[in-house]
């Protein structure tokens, strides 16, 4: 099995990515690819949505640490959400999400990045 990348269009410093198949050794490479021109963006949140994806092994975890890396150096943020349970499993044995940035949907992600923007913006940004 291969695996699927769709890249929404950004909005408000927003990216949406959905992933579907397998995320490992055969395709990480593709999904570092493809998210290379956006982590390079002013993208300020990206939101991983695993609904799809069935399979993810180290190299897909390196992948999505690497994209949390890289915007994290300028303040961002990487969310996860709708991961199926195998996925959450591989998630919770290596921490390489926190499990505040992990959701059950894209609206519970999208209000966290809400609460967290109007957070910079009032001013008690202590994260």
């Amino acid at each position: 099995m291969s695996l699927s990348i769709e890249i929404a269009p950004a909005g408000n410093g927003i990216q949406r990515v959905s992933l579907a198949g397998r995320l490992d050794t055969h395709t990480y490479g593709e999904l570092d690819q493809q998210l290379s021109p956006v982590l390079g963006s002013q993208v300020q949140s990206l939101i991983l949505d695993l609904a799809g994806l069935d399979y993810i092994s180290s190299a897909g975890v390196r992948s999505i640490f690497k994209a949390r890396k890289a915007l994290a150096a300028r303040g961002g943020k990487v969310v996860v959400v709708n991961p199926k349970p195998q996925i959450q499993k591989v998630f919770d044995v290596v921490k390489a999400v926190p499990l505040d940035e992990i959701f059950s949907s894209v609206q519970e992600a999208d209000a966290y990045l809400d609460a967290m923007q109007k957070k910079v913006l009032r001013g008690d940004d202590d994260e």
